[in-house]
C-alpha cells in the first residue's frame, strides 16, 4: 500500500491502485484484462476536452488564458457526468515542468477530488508529437531503462537523440520524435509512467503518423505500446491504459490487430460558402474520419468492422485570411475548429452542437462527439479585428469566468 498526504487529501492506492471507498459502476468497469466495447463506448459517449484540468494553472502547457478557477471546472465535470476527460495533462514543450513537485501534486489532488465523487472518471494525458530541448533538464529514471531492457545510466534525456536525424520536421528549439530511435522510446515510456502515477488511465498519442517515417510497418510503435500496456499492469489505477491517436489513415493496425483502443480525429467542418461563418459535417470531406475507421481485432480481443472513434473541436491556429472561406485547407473560415466555434453566438453554438451530435448518430454510429469544455482559442474579434488569445470554457459566465460559453446545460441535455 502506498499513501500520499497532500493538502488535506488522503489518497490511498490499494492493490493495483484502486480506491475502494466507492462502489464502481459496472457500465464503466474495466481492468487489466481489457475494456469491452460497451464500456468503451459508454466512455466515448460522455467524453469532453478539458485541457490542463489536472495541471497547476501557472504550469499549464498552453498560454491561452490561465485557469486558476479549478473549482468550477471540477464542479462542471461532476455536474454533467463526464467520464473521459481529454487532454487533462500534457507538455507541448516546457517539459521541465515535470521536475516541479507542484505539477505532480496538483494532478493527484484534483484527480482525488473528482474520484471522491465519481471513481469511474478517466483522465487522459497527451503524449505529444513535439519535444523541446527542455527535455535535456529531465533525469532519466532507472526504471525507464529497465522497461526497455537497457542498463540504467546516470544521465538526463538527450533531445538530439529523440528527434529525426535529418533535421526535417523541426521548428525552432523543438522537434518531432522519431519513434524508431531508442531515446524516443525511452521518453514515451517515462511520460507514460509519470502520468500513470498521478492517476491518468488514458493516453492520446497525437499525430502518430508524423513520428513513424522510419517505422512504416509499425514495429517500433507496436514495441512502445506493448511496453506501455505492460507498465499499466503495475502503475495504472485499474491495470489498463486506454489508448487513442489521430489516425488520418483510419487506423493504427499491425497484422490485423489495432494498437489503439479507439481512433480520434478533428471534426473537419466544411464551410457553407454562401453563409458566412456557417459550416456542416460531410462524409468524405477532406480527410475526415467519418465511415473510414478501419475494422480490426482490438487490444482487448474483441473484433469490429469499424473501430469506435471520437471527433473533437481541434485547435491548430489561425490562417492568414481569417473570416474567409478556405475549402482547400483544414481551417474553417480561416480559423481552427474550436476558435471558429468560439466566435459564434450563444444560440449558434448550442444549435451547432446539437446538430453535430445528431449528425454523427445518423451518419456513422461508430463515431462519437467529444464535447468542448476547455481548450485554447486563437482568433480575431469579428468586429474589431483584434487578436484573441483565450480559453474556450463551457462553464456558465461568472465573476471568475466572465467569458464562459454557457454550454454546460446544453451538453448535459444532449447526454440525457
Amino acid at each position: 500500500m502506498r499513501i500520499y498526504f497532500l493538502c488535506g487529501f488522503v489518497f490511498l492506492f490499494l492493490s493495483n491502485g484502486i480506491s475502494h471507498s466507492a462502489e464502481r459502476n459496472p457500465d464503466y468497469h474495466f481492468d487489466s484484462t481489457g475494456i469491452s466495447r460497451q464500456v468503451l463506448e459508454n466512455y466515448l459517449k460522455h467524453s469532453i476536452t478539458m485541457t490542463g484540468l489536472l495541471e497547476h494553472h501557472t504550469l499549464a502547457a498552453d498560454t491561452g488564458g490561465q485557469n486558476p478557477d479549478k473549482e468550477d471546472d471540477i464542479r462542471l465535470v461532476i455536474n454533467i457526468g463526464a467520464k473521459l476527460i481529454g487532454r487533462a495533462m500534457y507538455r507541448w514543450g516546457r517539459e521541465d515542468a515535470l521536475n516541479n513537485p507542484l505539477y505532480r501534486e496538483e494532478a493527484i489532488q484534483v484527480a482525488a477530488k473528482i474520484h471522491e465523487s465519481d471513481p469511474d472518471v478517466v483522465f487522459q494525458a497527451f503524449l505529444c508529437e513535439v519535444v523541446s530541448q527542455r527535455v535535456n533538464d529531465i533525469k532519466v529514471p532507472g526504471w525507464a531503462f529497465e522497461v526497455l531492457g537497457l542498463p540504467p545510466e546516470d544521465r538526463n534525456f538527450r533531445h538530439e537523440d529523440i528527434v529525426y536525424l535529418d533535421g526535417v520536421r523541426r521548428g525552432g528549439l523543438s522537434g518531432v520524435p522519431d519513434i524508431s530511435r531508442p531515446e524516443a522510446k525511452l521518453w514515451f515510456i517515462f511520460l507514460s509512467g509519470f502520468y500513470m502515477e498521478v492517476g491518468c488511465e488514458a493516453f492520446h498519442l497525437g499525430q502518430v503518423n508524423l513520428m513513424d517515417h522510419n517505422d512504416r510497418d509499425l514495429r517500433h510503435w507496436s514495441e512502445v505500446i506493448e511496453h506501455i500496456r505492460t507498465l499499466a499492469k503495475t502503475k495504472a489505477r485499474r491495470g489498463w491504459i486506454i489508448l487513442d491517436a489521430h489516425t488520418p489513415r483510419g487506423h493504427l493496425v499491425r497484422e490485423g490487430k489495432s494498437l489503439l483502443d479507439f481512433n480520434s480525429f478533428p471534426l473537419r467542418v466544411k464551410e457553407v460558402t454562401d453563409k458566412p461563418m456557417d459550416g456542416i459535417l460531410e462524409v468524405g470531406y477532406a480527410d475526415s474520419l467519418y465511415k473510414r475507421s478501419r475494422g480490426c481485432i482490438t487490444p482487448s480481443g474483441w473484433e469490429c468492422d469499424a473501430l469506435p472513434y471520437l471527433v473533437e473541436f481541434d485547435n491548430f491556429g489561425m490562417s492568414q485570411t481569417p473570416g474567409e472561406a478556405t475549402l482547400q485547407s483544414h481551417f474553417i473560415w480561416g480559423y481552427d475548429e474550436i476558435s471558429w466555434f468560439y466566435l459564434k453566438s450563444d444560440d449558434e453554438r448550442r444549435a451547432w452542437l446539437k446538430y453535430a451530435y445528431h449528425w454523427l448518430r445518423e451518419n456513422d454510429p461508430n463515431g462519437f462527439l467529444q464535447m468542448p469544455a476547455g481548450r485554447v482559442v486563437t482568433a480575431r474579434n469579428r468586429e474589431t479585428g483584434a487578436r484573441i488569445s483565450a480559453r474556450f470554457r463551457a462553464n456558465p459566465p461568472s465573476e471568475t469566468i466572465p467569458n464562459g460559453m454557457n454550454l454546460e446545460e446544453a451538453i448535459k441535455e444532449l447526454w440525457r
